[in-house]
């Protein structure tokens, strides 16, 4: 009988070349796939909430494929654990309705993004934060971080995007924390996201951060719509996709 299983994913995206199946490269989806063919001997589209880049990691990716199997959700995510490397785990696995897709039917997404302002790097957190060894103001990034929530044209802060793209999203949340030892979390939520948005969004909190922008410009670049008028792209490393919300 045909399933549609619903896969609640999390990985270390730094061996991989993303999310999506390329040509001559390893990818997580790629990957999910072959261990899927080799427990139901059938070839599957694995169909994920949205794209990861290379170096992205994910804790709450979520993705689904349809497969004739009798095999129940537990022993698939068993299954698929027992083959998968250690940088891939399935942390949830269960049917959903045949009509359910992970990308269409998603209502918004939680991306992280961990730095570590200390004068040293970490060589155990290496992978996963950005190093900024300049003292930075977190009231500003603060500040910045705020400013980004509401409905909103992104296109300033869209990477390699043609110049017709909708670029207007709508963020429900936006907000940096600091944590103890130099640790800084930002967390962003929105209805979709452009592609590099996170990232380009960050590189400009660190701006404000350095003291290289006031956090009031950031209107002035949602109104310009110009890439250049925002920060640097971030290091993929430090981000997280965190949750998807159906």
């Amino acid at each position: 009988m045909k399933k549609n299983f619903k896969l609640v994913i999390e990985y270390d995206g730094t061996a991989y070349h993303g999310w999506q199946r390329q040509k001559d490269a390893v990818t997580v989806q790629e990957t999910i796939e072959r261990a899927v063919f080799s427990v139901t001997r059938e070839k599957v589209s694995l169909l994920g909430s949205g794209r990861t880049d290379a170096g992205v990691h994910a804790r709450g990716q979520t993705a689904n494929f349809l497969c004739e199997t009798r095999l129940s959700a537990h022993v698939m995510k068993r299954a698929l654990n027992s083959l998968l490397p250690d940088d891939i785990v399935i942390c949830d696995c269960e049917t959903a309705p045949e009509s359910f897709h992970a990308r269409y039917d998603a209502k918004s997404k939680i991306y992280r993004y961990f730095f570590l302002n200390t004068p040293h790097p970490s060589a155990i957190r290496r992978r996963h934060v950005w190093h900024i060894p300049q003292k930075l103001d977190v009231e500003a990034m603060s500040d910045a971080a705020r400013r980004v929530a509401g409905r909103h044209d992104f296109k300033a802060f869209e990477g390699h995007g043609r110049p017709d793209t909708d670029a207007r999203r709508h963020v429900m949340a936006a907000a940096l924390f600091e944590k103890k030892g130099g640790r800084l979390v930002f967390e962003i939520e929105a209805d979709g996201f452009l592609r590099h948005m996170v990232r380009n969004i960050v590189g400009t909190l660190v701006e404000a951060g350095l003291g290289r922008m006031d956090p009031g410009e950031i209107g002035e670049i949602f109104r310009s719509r110009d890439r250049g008028r925002a920060g640097p792209t971030a290091p993929a490393r430090g981000l997280f996709l965190w949750e998807v919300k159906y």
